[in-house]
């Protein structure tokens, strides 16, 4: 028989790791702590539970990195994107899922799978021995935490992470909002008006401004320091930049038109995008926040449309921690010092449901191979697996480490034929060169 692979984490990372490991023939036992043991963060003991958005992104598979990202989940037969792609809600050309669907899903077809065994209970300590996956996201726990700072010898870096509220669809004014995707994205008319937007006035924006730079904050505790991931700033941290700044961010007004004022366009517009299948839950687009509760209510209800609001949840903010993975990983995700332990996910330093999810099955593949006797590199760097495993296990500035989403950035320039290419086409270019890149990889398993 094949020793099981043990997976600490049965969020989109670990998740997807069993999922793979165990499709490849090895067992897996996936531990979980919750719900004997909760977060700040998350509300159920199910398998990857969206916390924060019900968005995957952009699913544009040729002129985007994260849809690419879609992409080679979906060819590396992911159970994640299977099951977002039949929990999708409309959302323009965003891939987002009624989350409870989901994860319940995801859930259910783990415990289905003969060679999973789900175990619930908190791990504690790094083992000594065995083939491990840490998969424990960036809500770690304490004492797991402990144990790989004393391994690793240095301190895990920190940054926030800002949850945005959850609004009751029955409580918006549609006589204010109207439903519309920026730029009328989507090939349905049901995509199309996948968002309802709220728009303000220029009075009303910098009424909004004032009342958001003035409410009472969350306060941090003696010795932390607010390291914000830029992807996921509060937008109260974005207004202090400067009273543009959500203007030209998640209140940027392009691409609208006002169905009840067609010719008056809005100075900023606040999105809501729906967030169960029923469609009776939206949440605030980008409006990750660290007001106290009271003070949310009050400033949400100043956006029109929003002034009767009744919320599902309100926003809140949690210490999302992650390795140094450059100088303590090895190409294969395995710590250094202890090569029998893989780590996985967004505690690597990708930022991203999909990007967790991509690393968790590389990990699951990376493990599975290893326990049937065989080792597995990684994708080549000119896919988005591949690109992502080789920022963080090493292409990355170990002194400026940071969380990274997927992005062109990462990936080797594409060959310039005929002059230098516009965006238009490099994009395709980078695409096209992933795709072929990343079958062959397949294939070759």
């Amino acid at each position: 028989m094949t020793e099981p692979i043990h997976i600490v984490g049965a969020g989109m990372a670990g998740s997807e790791a069993a999922w793979q490991a165990a499709q490849a023939g090895v067992p897996v036992v996936l531990h979980e702590m919750r719900p004997h043991v909760g977060t700040f963060a998350h509300r159920t003991g199910d398998c990857a539970e969206m916390v924060c958005s019900n968005s995957f992104r952009s699913d544009d598979d040729v002129n985007n990195a994260v849809g690419l990202l879609h992409w080679e989940m979906r060819a590396a037969g992911g159970l994640l994107m299977a099951a977002a792609d039949r929990h999708r809600l409309p959302a323009g050309g965003a891939l987002a899922v009624d989350r409870e669907a989901f994860s319940a899903e995801v859930t259910a077809t783990l415990r289905a799978h003969p060679l999973v065994s789900i175990v619930s209970g908190e791990i504690t300590a790094l083992p000594d021995s065995g083939n491990w996956i840490i998969a424990t996201g960036p809500l770690t726990s304490d004492a797991l935490a402990q144990a790989i700072r004393a391994e690793t010898g240095t301190e895990s870096l920190a940054f926030f992470d800002a949850i945005a509220p959850i609004v009751h669809a029955e409580t918006i004014d549609m006589a204010i909002a109207w439903r519309q995707s920026r730029y009328d994205k989507g090939e349905t008319e049901e995509e199309r008006t996948a968002y309802i937007n709220c728009p303000l006035t220029r009075a009303e924006y910098d009424a909004f401004i004032d009342a958001l730079l003035a409410a009472d904050k969350t306060e941090f505790r003696e010795g932390e320091t607010a390291g914000y991931f830029d992807g996921c700033l509060p937008i109260e941290v974005m207004a202090e930049r400067g009273r543009e700044t959500l203007r030209h961010g998640p209140m940027k007004p392009v691409g609208l038109t006002n169905a009840h004022k067609p010719d008056q366009k809005p100075y900023a517009v606040v999105q809501l995008r729906r967030d169960n299948a029923l469609g009776t839950l939206y949440n605030i687009v980008g409006f990750q926040t660290k007001m106290k509760y009271g003070a949310q209510t009050q400033v949400f209800r100043m956006i029109p449309g929003l002034q009767e609001a009744g919320f599902a949840r309100l926003g809140g903010i949690h210490r999302n921690s992650f390795l140094n993975s450059p100088t303590l990983l090895d190409g294969r995700m395995r710590l250094r010092s202890r090569p029998h332990i893989r780590f996985a996910g967004q505690v690597t330093g990708v930022e991203g449901y999909v990007e967790s999810a991509a690393m968790g099955l590389l990990a699951g593949r990376m493990a599975a191979a290893q326990a049937l006797g065989r080792d597995l590199a990684p994708p080549p760097g000119t896919t988005a697996m591949g690109a992502l495993v080789h920022h963080i296990t090493g292409g990355a500035e170990a002194k400026t480490f940071q969380p990274m989403n997927v992005n062109f950035g990462l990936f080797p320039p594409v060959e310039a034929r005929g002059g230098r290419r516009g965006r238009k086409d490099r994009y395709p270019a980078y695409t096209d060169r992933a795709k072929q890149d990343f079958s062959a990889w397949l294939a070759a398993q």
